[in-house]
């Protein structure tokens, strides 16, 4: 009699599942690697939960050019979000104020679920104009 065990069906049941999952994984990185490629470096443009967010580097910010010319500049649908960076590193925007995040990405997606699908209103500098 040459019948297969419980043991020998789940190992190769296993073995099956994990060769699809590498070659899954495989796949995705690809995919992501092309994406790369076709972006410039340091820049993000992404649709996240609906909203359209685009993070260019070196230019400084579009109100006035106040930015010092290596901080980001973070749109949401077009429209300017105010980023600050903090002495440690972490990033802030006037949606967010009160938390920091490792990234101007991240940051971002925050803002985009803080603001739950309102505009995101013009942003003012103290003594300017938007």
């Amino acid at each position: 009699m040459n019948k297969i065990t419980r043991r020998q069906a789940l190992g190769t049941t296993a073995g099956a599942l994990t060769a699809l999952g590498l070659a899954g994984a495989t796949a995705h990185a690809a995919a992501t690697d092309s994406r790369a490629a076709a972006t410039p470096a340091g820049t993000v443009d992404e649709v996240y939960q609906g909203r359209r967010i685009r993070i260019t580097t070196g230019q400084g910010g579009h109100h006035g050019g106040h930015h010092s010319p290596g901080m980001p500049t973070v749109l949401i649908d077009g429209r300017e979000l105010h980023v600050m960076r903090n002495a440690d590193g972490t990033w802030i925007s006037v949606v967010n104020h009160y938390e920091t995040f490792a990234d101007p990405t991240t940051l971002a997606r925050a803002a985009v679920r803080e603001l739950q699908g309102a505009v995101l209103a013009p942003f003012a500098p103290m003594g300017g104009t938007a």
